[in-house]
């Protein structure tokens, strides 16, 4: 009933596409991504194109942890099998968002908040409930101006204040409209090709954007040679603690990790020392966040193999940044791990933008790395032996 309820409320949320997005499969497809409803341990929806986009090229039955991750596999095909390195590609499928707290007598709802959100980003802003007989659309509500006091005029609303208003009177109205406590809510925000621009806007680009890469890369490198067995990973949960990433490592059991995320762009005239990164300048990689510290065998390796191939390459180090190259690190004796990621403007938040141009170089970055990855190389990144 869930996994119903959220495929018939991506339809009611996707913007009807313009005859250049149709004709384009990859503007398509980051669209479905993008609209598609999915929280914190609701990822059915986007699991749904994950499994549809992967399911062709995979060359083992698709599996899924207890977690609800997705795990596709590609075989190596141009190597002994016996020495073939075991490769998680890593992207979350979940995007922030919330859960219906409870129902006031006045009909209105107060919202459990999933993920990381800014207080400034909650009040006067659409959002939709998945209740159980279908979408409910509902709005942040926020005092009026009128009334407020000046002092108040100037605060933030605290997210304890901020309440769901679905059109309903009384806890019986709303219950009549499906709603109860438990129910996920994400934003209601349609993707949109940004005024004919390469510039995308949607929500969910964290971490849509890593799903989008993660499923090009793979298509593309069914079709060419590689020494390695590669497992693409879709996990769930997290922007709550990276919880899909630690079931699905154990699992997969990688050798060598590698997670697929939206970075963050300072084009806002924030202080250099946030965030490196911009727009429409390429893919990036994390020489630290606060989750992990990568493999520096590892980031040599991507950065001369994004330098052979002329694709331009944005160093950064964010702090107050988790991703699921941390769990993967973390596996069975330990990982040799590295987050590349695409930038993205307002990561968390109802409104993202994404660059076409960085999205298609970090997908080349991503084949040829893993391309050109065999057991002699990661042996090499995985060896710490003292030089004699």
């Amino acid at each position: 009933m869930r996994t119903l309820l959220a495929v018939f409320a991506l339809s009611l949320v996707a913007v009807v596409p313009s005859h250049a997005q149709q004709s384009d499969p990859t503007v398509s497809l980051l669209q479905q991504l993008s609209d598609a409803p999915g929280t914190a341990g609701d990822e059915d929806a986007v699991r749904s194109i994950i499994v549809r986009e992967l399911k062709p090229v995979s060359t083992s039955p698709i599996r899924y942890d207890g977690m609800g991750s997705t795990i596709a596999e590609l075989a190596s095909n141009a190597g002994p099998a016996a020495t073939a390195p075991r490769i998680m590609i890593d992207a979350h499928m979940d995007e922030l968002g919330g859960m219906v707290r409870r129902v006031a007598s006045n009909g209105q709802l107060t919202m459990q908040m999933l993920g990381g959100w800014l207080d400034q980003a909650l009040p006067d802003q659409r959002w939709i409930i998945l209740g159980s007989k279908g979408p409910v659309h509902a709005v942040t509500g926020i005092r009026d101006i009128h009334v407020i006091t000046p002092a108040e005029r100037n605060e933030v609303i605290p997210r304890n204040s901020i309440f769901l208003d679905i059109g309903a009177n009384s806890p019986a109205e709303a219950a009549a409209m499906g709603i109860e406590p438990g129910d996920p809510i994400v934003p209601d925000s349609s993707f949109l090709v940004l005024n004919g621009s390469e510039n995308y806007l949607g929500k969910a680009w964290d971490d849509r954007i890593g799903c989008a890469v993660l499923i090009r890369a793979m298509q593309r490198l069914a079709k060419l040679p590689h020494a390695n067995d590669l497992f693409f990973v879709a996990t769930t949960q997290e922007e709550i603690g990276l919880r899909g990433a630690r079931t699905a490592a154990n699992m997969v059991h990688p050798d060598l990790g590698l997670a697929l995320e939206g970075g963050i762009a300072n084009d806002q005239g924030g202080h250099p020392e946030e965030t490196q990164a911009h727009l429409g300048a390429g893919p990036g990689i994390f020489l630290y966040d606060s989750s992990a510290i990568p493999n520096r065998k590892l980031v040599k390796y991507v950065r001369e193999t994004a330098k052979s191939n002329n694709i331009p390459l944005q160093l950064d180090l964010v702090q107050g940044y988790g991703d699921d190259s941390a769990e993967m690190q973390e596996s069975g004796s330990g990982a040799p791990t590295l987050n590349v990621v695409v930038p993205v403007r307002y990561t968390h938040a109802h409104n993202g933008i994404v660059n076409r141009h960085d999205f298609d170089q970090t997908v080349d970055l991503m084949v040829d790395v893993l391309q050109h990855l065999d057991a002699k190389t990661v042996a090499q990144i995985r060896d710490f032996t003292p030089a004699p």
